[in-house]
């Protein structure tokens, strides 16, 4: 019997309780719970992904509100992962969180991926985001990739089933600064991110057409999007 709560998606015949089953046994791992992983983690917690791992070595602070909708005032000053997973936990009991309150690099990005069957995105410096990639080709899991600047962002399916990684985007040098050097406003992780969000669904579940090998490109000062072919 699926549980009431997935009433509303599993309604829908690119879901039903096929997927929703398929969602119950999905292990998603994502990388980084600032902007993109606040929003993308809360969207698949309360979509009933059965495994949620959070990769984050970072605490709370005041700078964070303003677009990391998963922490409130009173957890400045506490670890990221450990608040997120307690706000997780708060929407959706039944969704399994596991924590890894450490910074992802490229010596412990395979065994932190490993056990995961995809990865979303949600680093704030391009040195992470090629490790994940590199280790998600090797491994053979779909990578979601997401990068917010200002008022855009991007998002594009890498590493599924041998297809495009990073590396073939921009090479090995970091393409601008890093996201946490930059200014942005809080609406643009909430639509990148639930952009990643539906990707996931999508690869799970098996419906749409998710941006495998095709890049994403929203710009929200004009609402334009583009995508285009890797």
């Amino acid at each position: 019997m699926i549980d009431e709560r997935y009433a509303r998606q599993t309604i829908l015949p690119e879901i039903g309780e096929a997927g929703q089953a398929r969602l119950a046994a999905a292990k998603v791992l994502v990388v980084g719970v600032g902007g993109l992983g606040s929003v993308t983690s809360t969207y698949l917690a309360a979509a009933g992904v059965g495994t949620l791992g959070l990769v984050d070595f970072d605490s709370v602070s005041r700078s964070n509100l303003q677009r990391q909708v998963l922490y409130t005032e009173q957890d400045v000053g506490r670890p990221k992962v450990e608040c997120a997973a307690a706000r997780l936990s708060s929407i959706n009991s039944d969704v399994r969180i596991v924590t890894h309150p450490c910074r992802l690099t490229a010596e412990n990005a395979g065994v932190l991926i490993a056990p995961y069957d995809l990865v979303v995105d949600g680093c704030d410096n391009y040195a992470a985001r090629l490790a994940v990639s590199d280790a998600c080709a090797g491994l053979r899991r779909p990578y979601v990739y997401g990068a917010i600047s200002g008022f855009s962002g991007q998002v594009a399916v890498l590493c599924k089933d041998g297809g495009k990684i990073l590396r073939d985007l921009f090479g090995a040098a970091a393409p601008h600064e890093d996201a946490a050097s930059k200014g942005v406003v809080g609406m643009t992780p909430g639509i990148v991110g639930a952009v990643q969000a539906m990707q996931v669904l999508q690869l799970v579940c098996g419906f749409g057409s998710p941006l495998i090998d095709r890049l994403w490109v929203g710009d929200f000062m004009g609402m334009d999007a583009s995508t285009f072919d890797l």
